[in-house]
């Protein structure tokens, strides 16, 4: 691939100079020659010389004189989505590649993150021996939201500070453009242009998000730098609100009526968007028969409406710790679609017989009426299951009998359980944290989990009963009944190596097999640290280790569930993967055409990618909490342990709040302190104090940064 994708006004220019081989040409020769000497067409040429400047399609002397770049034109280039770290500097992830191309901050000329750039390998690190390249043309905007705060200077000009997390160089913003914003205001804005490097950006506000100290501009900075709108544009909610939210009476003619049978909820104790529903009974076999009730999204979402194309970009509904960005306007996720009890709805359900070794023995999926009988929160159910008299006891404690065999079977089998902590807020009315505590796991959670679990497997290995019935087992072409699988790699050999570094300091043995990485060897790490102080370290060690569960038509498993076979079935108000899946169901059931295995390869990279961007906005939600309640604590003592060590300082975790912040080396001042890597300590070189990953140590908060979300610690004498 060449360069050059010139346009027509840049194959004349290069033509031009090329008659004039090495030498140097003034832009105003080259406006004469080209007959652009008006001021319209000369703006028009500058700005076209500019760019392939940037390019490096062109070079110039000290004079501002112009010549082709040697041997640009007919180099190879590689083209991939920049990103920028915090520090300005630029990684491009490329195929064939094993790590991402690092680009050097004063080499990503006029990318900006998210951007589709052109770049050429220049050659490798000194420091680390990776390789470097250089950014030589933005091939196409990402059209991405930026955030940062509007600076209004004496002389009445403005620009924008953006947020680390979004860019690292400051726009200028023009003062019809700052969308009424104030100094010191937070802002969303998006790029207008950008020319050469030596410039700045110029951009335009579209959103004011107040100042930048208020709680609604922290959390709305955090959903404008994962691409996450707070709202809905005017034509979606207009549209879901003239949907029909009365049941035709064909849909209950063909339909089958649940509406008689005992159907009930499991939900969070705030929780307005219930997409699923349960109901068990007891077979003359003495087989279970369970029935897992979704809510039928797609009888509402017609494809390719606004609604549905709203649905898609957003990919997912976002739960921060104060709120919730949902992938639905509320009128169908906390209304028309919602399992709310002693109402008639919708739904396609997954109907299990299972056995009481927890096989599936058969299983019908099919489209219902319910009428939930009555809504659990998760303590309600728990106390149930510890034995207090309730409505429907009967049903929920065959509900727990059944899921706790199928947990057993699921572990044994080889699944992980990798439950990590998650701090729970208490927020006064400004939405200030003043309180956390760590939610608990009921066994109610883990109820609704196996009856989840079990339903997207089922409809799993139901398609490959509907292909193989079409071909009688003897063709295997994967354009033939495409599904969208949730699928899940094995872990990354290096990263169980480091860990395996990590515990063998604190007397724990773990040595994985690089060549045959299996569930059992890390399951045996997990019981081995249960009870110890760095449980929940070495936990996170462990999911980090994991390759991220994605979305997609090809299936190759699930290695946490220990699954040959999953989707994602239960939650189509929240995730639009589900929405996919319920269409891919019915069509077949229906033998009507559905999505092509081309589509669900593209569609399954949006929505891993949404999900990623989602789950990044809520652990910075909670990360924000947990610094503002740090911050009222300024100056207090508590006990934490070493969680992480590294040569700029310890890491700590506090074990009553679970807020993890940082000793920064240059604070441990009582000595100088070396980092020994193999023991994952640091030594005191003269007294020989050492600081080991897994001690408990008493810290004190010492400072706290909101924008950068940072807590850092000293020690408490």
């Amino acid at each position: 691939m060449g360069v050059r994708n010139m346009s027509s006004i840049e194959k004349v220019i290069i033509d031009f100079l090329d008659q004039y081989k090495d030498t140097y040409v003034p832009i105003d020769l080259v406006a004469s020659a080209l007959k652009m000497g008006n001021p319209r067409d000369k703006k028009r040429l500058n700005k076209t010389i500019n760019k392939m400047i940037v390019r490096q399609m062109l070079i110039t002397n000290k004079s501002g004189h112009i010549k082709p770049s040697i041997n640009e034109k007919d180099s190879a280039i590689l083209e991939g989505i920049l990103d920028v770290n915090r520090h300005g500097t630029g990684f491009v992830s490329l195929e064939g590649y094993d790590q991402d191309i690092r680009i050097p901050g004063k080499k990503t000329g006029v990318a900006l993150p998210g951007d589709l750039v052109r770049i050429k390998i220049s050659g490798k690190s000194r420091s680390d021996n990776r390789a470097e390249g250089k950014i030589i043309e933005v091939k196409k905007r990402a059209n991405r939201i930026f955030v940062g705060t509007l600076i209004v200077q004496k002389n009445g000009n403005s620009y924008i500070s953006p947020d680390e997390k979004s860019a690292s160089t400051d726009f200028f913003v023009h003062p019809d453009n700052t969308f009424g914003a104030k100094n010191n205001d937070k802002v969303v804005f998006k790029l207008i242009d950008w020319l050469h490097p030596n410039a700045l950006p110029e951009a335009r506000v579209i959103q004011n998000l107040g100042s930048k100290d208020s709680n609604d501009a922290a959390v709305l900075s955090i959903l404008a730098e994962n691409q996450i709108s707070s709202s809905f544009p005017t034509e979606v909610d207009d549209f879901a609100d003239k949907i029909a939210t009365k049941i035709p009476k064909e849909e209950y003619k063909r339909r089958l009526d649940m509406r008689d049978k005992v159907v009930f909820t499991i939900d969070p104790v705030d929780a307005k968007d219930f997409d699923d529903a349960l109901s068990i009974e007891v077979l003359e076999n003495g087989n279970y028969y369970l029935g897992v009730h979704i809510a039928d999204v797609t009888h509402y979402m017609t494809p390719h409406t606004v609604l549905d194309i709203e649905a898609l970009e957003r990919g997912t509904s976002v739960y921060l710790v104060d709120r919730v960005i949902p992938m639905l306007p509320e009128s169908l996720s906390n209304g028309v679609c919602s399992l709310r009890p002693n109402e008639e709805k919708l739904c396609y359900s997954c109907f299990m017989e299972v056995d009481p070794d927890g096989k599936v023995i058969s299983y019908d999926i099919r489209e219902t009426i319910i009428n939930s009988k009555f809504r659990f929160t998760y303590e309600q159910a728990q106390a149930v299951i510890d034995g207090e008299a309730q409505e429907f006891t009967k049903e929920l404690i065959l509900l727990h009998g059944m899921t706790k065999m199928l947990t057993e079977k699921r572990f044994k089998n080889g699944a992980m359980d990798l439950d990590t902590p998650e701090p729970r807020f208490e927020l006064d009315e400004k939405g200030h944290p003043i309180s956390v505590v760590i939610k608990a796991r009921l066994d109610a959670h883990r109820l609704v989990e196996e009856c989840m679990l079990l339903a997207n497997k089922t409809v799993s290995i139901h398609i490959d009963h509907v292909r193989n019935n079409a071909t009688k087992g003897k063709v295997k072409d994967k354009n033939l009944y495409p599904f969208l699988y949730r699928i899940h790699d094995k872990p990354n050999s290096e990263k169980l190596l480091n860990i395996a570094e990590n515990v063998g300091p604190i007397g724990i043995t773990f040595k994985p097999n690089p060549d045959k990485i299996s569930s059992k060897s890390i399951n045996e790490l997990l019981t081995a640290i249960k009870g110890h102080p760095l449980q929940n370290t070495i936990n996170e060690l462990v999911l980090r280790s994991m390759a991220k569960a994605v979305y997609s038509p090809k299936n190759i498993g699930h290695f946490g569930l220990h699954f040959n076979h999953y989707s994602h079935f239960t939650s189509p108000i929240r995730r639009y993967p589900d929405v996919i899946v319920h269409r891919l169901l019915k069509n077949y059931a229906s033998g009507l055409p559905s999505y092509r295995y081309s589509e669900l390869e593209e569609l399954g990279l949006h929505c891993s990618n949404r999900e990623k961007m989602a789950v990044t906005a809520e652990r910075d939600s909670i990360k924000l909490k947990q610094v503002e309640f740090m911050s009222d604590r300024i100056g207090q003592s508590f006990e934490g342990v070493i969680s992480g060590v590294t040569d700029k300082g310890l890491y700590v975790v506090l074990k009553e709040v679970y807020c993890e912040g940082m000793i920064r080396i240059s604070d441990l001042d009582d000595d100088y302190y070396i980092y020994e890597s193999t023991r994952h300590s640091l030594r005191g070189r003269t007294r020989g104090k050492t600081y080991r990953l897994g001690e408990t140590i008493k810290v004190k908060v010492f400072s706290t940064n909101l924008e950068q979300r940072l807590i850092d610690f000293v020690l408490s004498k």
